[in-house]
C-alpha cells in the first residue's frame, strides 16, 4: 500500500524517540518546521518550498514533529513545547549538524524560537510564518479558525475528505484553489494516524518578554487574513525582536509558503543570501 507522503529518513533521538525526517540538497543546513491541525506533517506544509532552496545550494531538511506524520507517537509524555524543541536539536545532533536557520510555521514557528531561545549557538537564523508563542491560550482560543480546529479535533472521530477542505478553506487560506485535492488526501490519510495527546496535551509558552534575547536575523511572513493566530502578534513579534523583519502579506491566511508560494520562495532566498 503506497503512503500518502514520501518516506524520507529516520533518526534515533537520545531521549528515545524517532524522528522522521526529509533530506535533500547540499550546502547551509535549512530546517523547515511544519503546524500542528489535522494531518499536519512536513511535506504537506512545505513540498512547493525545498526545490527551490535546494537549487540554490542549500541542504533542506524537513521533519515530521514528534506526534506527527511519520515520527514517534509517544502517549506516555506531555507535548509541550520543551519537547519540540529538544527533539529538533537533537535530530540536528544525531546527524552531525551544528547550526542550522529554521523556516516554521505556526507550531513550527513556535518551536523555532524555543530553540533560539534555548539554544542559540545552534541557529544561524529564522523564517516565521504567523508562529505561535506569542499569546495567552485564551487569545488563541477566541480565533475562528483554532475554534474550528478543535471542534474536529474533539468530534471523537476522524474528519471526512469534506470536513477536512471546509477546514482548511475556511481556517487556513484565502484563495480557495490553494487547497488542492493532493493536500487534503495527504493529510486526510495522516489524520488518521496522528496522536490525539500531541493536540490535548499540546502547551507553547507565551515567549513575548524573552524575544529581546533572540538575536539571530529573522523574516516573518505574516497574512493580513490570518484565522488562527491574533493580529496582535504582529507588533509583538515586530516590535520584540531586535534584528527582525516583518512582511504583511495582503489576500493571505495562514499558510503564507503554500497560497503565495513564489513570493515566499523569493523572499527566504533574498533572505538566506542578504539577511
Amino acid at each position: 500500500m503506497s503512503k500518502p507522503v514520501p518516506e524520507g529518513h529516520y533518526a534515533q533521538l537520545a531521549n528515545g524517540h524517532r524522528i522522521h525526517y526529509l533530506d535533500q540538497g547540499q550546502g547551509p543546513v535549512v530546517v523547515f518546521l511544519h503546524g500542528s491541525g489535522n494531518g499536519g506533517c512536513g511535506y504537506s506544509n512545505f513540498k512547493g518550498n525545498i526545490a527551490p532552496l535546494v537549487e540554490a545550494g542549500y541542504r533542506v531538511l524537513v521533519p515530521d514533529l514528534i506526534g506527527f506524520g511519520y515520527s514517534a507517537k509517544p502517549t506516555d509524555v506531555e507535548y509541550h513545547l520543551d519537547l519540540f524543541v529538544q527533539c529538533v536539536v537533537q535530530m540536528l545532533d544525531a546527524l552531525g549538524i551544528d547550526r542550522a536557520t529554521l523556516v516554521g510555521n505556526s507550531l513550527g514557528g513556535a518551536v523555532a524560537l524555543g530553540c533560539a531561545l534555548a539554544h542559540p549557538d545552534r541557529i544561524d537564523r529564522m523564517v516565521l510564518m504567523a508562529p505561535g508563542g506569542l499569546n495567552d491560550l485564551p487569545d488563541y482560543l477566541a480565533m475562528p479558525g483554532m475554534q474550528k480546529m478543535f471542534a474536529l479535533y474533539g468530534a471523537g472521530t476522524p474528519p471526512s475528505k469534506e470536513q477536512l477542505k471546509d477546514f482548511f478553506i475556511s481556517a487556513f487560506v484565502v484563495n480557495p484553489a490553494a487547497v488542492t485535492a493532493d493536500l487534503v488526501n495527504e493529510r486526510f490519510e495522516l489524520a488518521k494516524t496522528q496522536c490525539p495527546q500531541a493536540i490535548q496535551t499540546l502547551k507553547v509558552p507565551n515567549m513575548v518578554a524573552r524575544l529581546g534575547e533572540i538575536q539571530q536575523p529573522t523574516l516573518t511572513l505574516w497574512g493580513l487574513n490570518e484565522q488562527m493566530m491574533p493580529d496582535s502578534g504582529i507588533l509583538r513579534l515586530g516590535k520584540g525582536l531586535p534584528n527582525g523583519r516583518m512582511v504583511l502579506v495582503p489576500n493571505c491566511g495562514h499558510w503564507v509558503m503554500i497560497e503565495h508560494r513564489d513570493l515566499f520562495n523569493r523572499m527566504v532566498l533574498d533572505f538566506l543570501e542578504h539577511g
